[in-house]
């Protein structure tokens, strides 16, 4: 892309609201920003049919033993990969089901190393090397939408039969022509021209965000609005685990205490346990039979 393409992207573009900010009070400067944040919301909320699409790509891969992948170059690539990161203790799922990947490896998460995202080449490398399959759905995070290692990783997964997911915050980006579904999140120029490390990526961090609970939810591991798989992992969680099953139950505290340490510190199966009287083996055959969804599994016991 020429200087003179690049300067016409909307990430690019200069805010007329901010030509001020240099010569601003510190408090005029953080209205300033907060003005502009507000418009996020509001952006990714046009693009929310575009993002269902892409929540059943996702929970159709998974449910059917595929993985949810990330990839992003710079600040895309640390929101892909904290939002990955994260859903194995919130959700009690493996760390290969929801994979980040970044442009240059781990150590680019704290040393940036922004010449990676350069290489079409890299980006196939490194699905290559997750050995990613048709079962897979590929998620490309470019504000730009004209990263060239997203351009060489959806073309990839393209040719392996991989479902492709572009994200961007620019309208006819260069990347939605290679995916199956393209979310484009036009937030508007940046506060500071071209810092897509603000507005564009706090929109794409609600997008994934989404994205993630929402596939977490479908499969079960929500129950009503709680954790109800989280991975109890130290004493704060062991709290919000009991907290949790009683809401649930109304059981008292010990015994909500009680339940979880006789089910090996699985919340789902002692709220399971608790609202059907029964054992901890028949607590899990009825929520495996319910593909992990306590309201089902407890249909079924009434049934």
């Amino acid at each position: 892309m020429q200087p003179s393409q690049l300067r016409s992207l909307t990430t690019e573009s200069r805010n007329p609201n901010t030509m001020g900010i240099s010569q601003a009070s510190p408090l005029e400067m953080l209205q300033m920003i907060n003005e502009e944040d507000m418009k996020v919301a509001q952006a990714v909320n046009r693009v929310l049919p575009d993002v269902k699409i892409a929540s059943d790509f996702a929970f159709e891969s998974i449910s059917n033993g595929g993985r949810l992948i990330y990839l992003g170059a710079g600040t895309s690539g640390r929101i892909g990969v904290m939002d990955a990161v994260e859903c194995p203790p919130t959700y009690s799922i493996s760390s290969d089901v929801i994979v980040g990947i970044m442009a240059g490896g781990d150590s680019a998460f704290s040393h940036a190393a922004e010449d990676m995202e350069d290489s079409e080449e890299a980006g196939q490398k490194d699905l290559e090397h997750i050995h990613l399959t048709s079962k897979d759905t590929v998620v490309g995070i470019a504000a730009s939408g004209r990263t060239p290692y997203i351009i060489g990783a959806l073309n990839y997964a393209r040719t392996i039969g991989a479902k492709t997911v572009a994200l961007s915050c620019n309208e006819q980006a260069e990347i939605s022509k290679l995916a199956d579904c393209a979310i484009e999140v036009v937030v508007g120029p940046e506060v500071i021209t071209g810092s897509t490390r603000m507005k564009a990526a706090s929109a794409h961090k609600m997008i994934l965000n989404m994205l993630s609970t929402s596939v977490m939810i479908r499969q079960g591991k929500v129950y009503e609005n709680l954790m109800v798989d989280v991975k109890v992992s130290n004493h704060k969680l062991k709290e919000r685990a009991v907290n949790i099953i009683q809401h649930v139950t109304n059981a008292s505290y010990e015994q909500a205490v009680k339940a979880l340490e006789a089910t090996d510190l699985e919340v789902k199966t002692a709220i399971v346990m608790l609202q059907t009287k029964t054992d901890k083996k028949t607590a899990k055959d009825l929520l495996n039979k319910a593909d992990g969804h306590i309201d089902k599994a407890i249909l079924r016991h009434q049934s």
